[in-house]
């Protein structure tokens, strides 16, 4: 069984959500290979911006109604994060929509500190693991990728890994991009999983510029796309029965610690 992806990595207009939005629908528009999951960077319809009084929206706001038009005039799942308000906090919120109208989503655990990020944005409690077609997805942003044990693969009673892609969207700089190649190949090796990273490129508002490195990684290291510095729109196709064969030929999975993960309600 197979599930194709559709990776942008792309430049973003700072803080201005329309022009955004229509870049990303022309974008998504030309995509001319079958496709079923589109993925956008983190924040996509502002950039990194600590401005969340200004630039959130509420579930039922326009950036998640353009998602919702999207993901139904193109038939995909349409996946990527933005800047949500709700019960009077806000978050850094990945929405994975489907082309009927319902979405799942996850907010970023890991608050970027060194941006300052933990000072306007609450941090999520829970992973958001997505099905499609058989596939288990583990959806997560950014800085998440620095902290394995929030990742980390878990067996099931019926001795089965918990997910199959592990997929980050990202407004990750270039003077960090050792890192980010480094750490998500790594999470591919050590959970014996597809591994999907998607960044932007180019100078945010902040004059940080982004070199993109968008990659993805099969369950053994192998690097299957890697793009810096320019604008890509990518599709791909992951093939599940390479998965299994690597799975069941390297079975380390089985070997590994077990652990539970604590959350605080907040």
């Amino acid at each position: 069984m197979s599930l194709t992806f559709t990776l942008i990595q792309t430049k973003l207009h700072w803080e201005v959500k329309l022009a955004n939005l229509m870049m990303l629908e022309e974008k998504i528009n030309s995509i001319q290979q079958k496709t079923e999951v589109v993925v956008l960077p983190e924040m996509f319809s502002t950039g990194f911006s600590m401005q969340p009084e200004e630039f959130a929206e509420t579930m039922d706001g326009p950036t998640v109604a353009w998602m919702k038009k999207i993901a139904a005039t193109k038939k995909i799942i349409l996946t990527g994060s933005l800047i949500i308000e709700e019960n009077k906090k806000y978050f850094n919120r990945l929405i994975w929509m489907l082309p009927n109208g319902t979405f799942g989503y996850y907010d970023k655990r890991h608050c970027f500190a060194y941006a300052g990020e933990h000072e306007h944005y609450t941090p999520g409690n829970k992973r958001l693991i997505a099905h499609v077609k058989g596939w288990k997805i583990n959806l997560q942003i950014c800085y998440d990728l620095r902290f394995p044990v929030w990742a980390r693969q878990a067996s099931d009673s019926k001795n089965e890994t918990e997910y199959d892609i592990l997929l980050y969207v990202a407004n990750w700089p270039e003077r960090r991009n050792h890192a980010w190649k480094t750490l998500l190949t790594a999470r591919a090796i050590e959970n014996q999983c597809y591994v999907i990273g998607v960044n932007r490129v180019g100078n945010d508002g902040n004059e940080i510029y982004h070199s993109g490195d968008s990659m993805v990684v099969d369950p053994l290291g192998e690097i299957l796309y890697h793009k810096a510095h320019d604008e890509d729109i990518f599709t791909i196709t992951l093939d599940k029965e390479k998965l299994e064969l690597t799975r069941n030929k390297f079975p380390f999975w089985k070997d590994g610690d077990e652990f539970r993960i604590m959350n605080e309600e907040r």
